[in-house]
This record gives structure tokens, sequence and C-alpha cells, in this order.
């Protein structure tokens, strides 16, 4: 039998962590919290749950996700979000999983998000493959916005959905939003990226056509085209972000 080890990252995540808990009852040999300094009570749930909790200042999510693997007790990790829940199917998919000789050394999953009140079957949100079951020792996380896993061989596949509760309402969209293009926009900066005007007003109609039209969100109805809408706008606030670091780092070399 497989043994493994599941290791979440949280911040403030009491919402949402009773969830996922409970999600993964009797699934691992252990449960790894790697918490950043919450204020509310998620560490208090996490320890009631069970799960083996650490303390680590905020980097950047791969380094939060590098950690939490490195402490777990075993080489298999599944790496969940406090915001997801493994399904039914998914779980029994795990299940089988951990009494066969796995094949692979990274597993990966469709994750389905519920937004607005409703899942979500398009809009290039699903079935937004997660590779989230993975051996340690032959793959880590890099990558300081999107980060990704890095590894060499073949990739297996689990039946079922992770589910993702995205946001509870259009505040903290436009919150994540802001947030992302901030950090997206400072990568930009840092790589050495100093054209934003063209593609400012060209890459954000792009990003609309993209989710709504090619990404079919127009069948996920007013969901797929605020999602449509919300990308357009993310994309045009990273590159108005960018255009700002750019004539303040000019502005400080005169």
């Amino acid at each position: 039998m497989n043994r493994l080890s599941i290791c979440v990252i949280t911040l403030n995540e009491a919402h949402d962590l009773p969830r996922l808990l409970k999600s993964v009852e009797g699934l691992a040999e252990e449960i790894v919290v790697v918490d950043s300094g919450s204020t509310d009570a998620t560490v208090e749930i996490a320890r009631a749950a069970g799960a083996h909790v650490l303390t680590r200042v905020w980097t950047n999510y791969a380094d939060q996700k590098n950690f939490a693997a490195s402490q777990a007790s075993e080489d298999w990790i599944l790496l969940l979000d406090a915001d997801e829940e493994v399904s039914n199917e998914l779980r029994e998919s795990i299940l089988k999983w951990k009494a066969a000789p796995p094949q692979f050394p990274v597993y990966e999953m469709a994750r389905m998000a519920w937004f607005l009140g409703a899942w979500i079957h398009h809009s290039r949100w699903y079935p937004d493959w997660q590779r989230r079951l993975f051996d340690r020792r032959k793959a880590q996380f890099s990558g300081a916005i999107h980060e990704s896993l890095q590894f060499q061989g073949a990739i297996g596949r689990l039946h079922g959905d992770l589910l993702h509760y995205t946001v509870r309402n259009l505040e903290e969209q436009r919150q994540k939003s802001d947030e992302y293009s901030t950090l997206a926009a400072r990568a930009m900066f840092e790589s050495g990226r100093r054209e934003w005007r063209a593609a400012k007003w060209f890459a954000t109609p792009w990003a609309w056509i993209r989710y709504f039209v090619l990404g079919a969100g127009f069948l996920d109805g007013y969901r797929g085209l605020v999602i449509a809408r919300s990308a357009a706008q993310t994309v045009w606030l990273k590159y108005t972000k960018l255009g700002e670091l750019i004539e303040q780092a000019a502005q400080e070399k005169k």
C-alpha cells in the first residue's frame, strides 16, 4: 500500500478548512498544515482534526508548498488548498491508487470551480487539470505566482473532480483580481519587461475573447460573462501597474 501525506498551506481559512478536512478523513496517513500567521481559528480547527500544524512566514506559493512537502512523514504527497474538497469519486480513485504500485511520479486530477452559486463547466475553468499527487523525491514546485510541479517522466491521471470553492461574492473576486495583478506586474517588472502600453490595449480584449468565446464561457450564462470580464480586468490592471512601476523607476533615476 502506498502511504500518503496530505499537505495544506493556510492563512485565515477557518471558513473553508472544515469542509476540506472532512472530505479527506481516513484518506492519508497524516495531514500536515503549514500556516503563515492566521488570526482566525484555522490553527485550532486543523489541530482538532488531528493535523500536524507548523508555522512558516509567507514567502511565495512554491516555497510554502515545498516546505510543507519536506515536513511530511511520507514521500507521496497530496497537496490541497484549504478552499478545495475531494469529491467522492476522486476519493475512491485515490484509495485505489494507494492499493496498487504507482506507475507515475506525478498524478493529475480535474478541478471544478463553484462560482456565484453554480459549478462552472466551461470558461477555461474546467477541467483545469491539477498536478497534486506526487512523489516528493522526484518533483517539487517552482514559480512565485503560477507555481507548477517540476519533474521528469509521464503523468498519471485520477478520475473524479477536485472541487474548488473560489470566491463567495463579487467583492472577493475583485480583490483577488487586484492582488494577482499586483504580483504579476511586479514579476514582469523584475524580469525586465518594459513594454506595456500596446499589450494593455490588445491583451485585454483578447482575454475576454479567450474566456467567453473560445472558452465557451457563454455556456455558463451570466457567470461566464463575469469570469470573462474579470479576466480582462485583471489583464488591464496588470499592465497598468507594470506601467506605474516603470514610470516610478524612471523618476527615481532622475
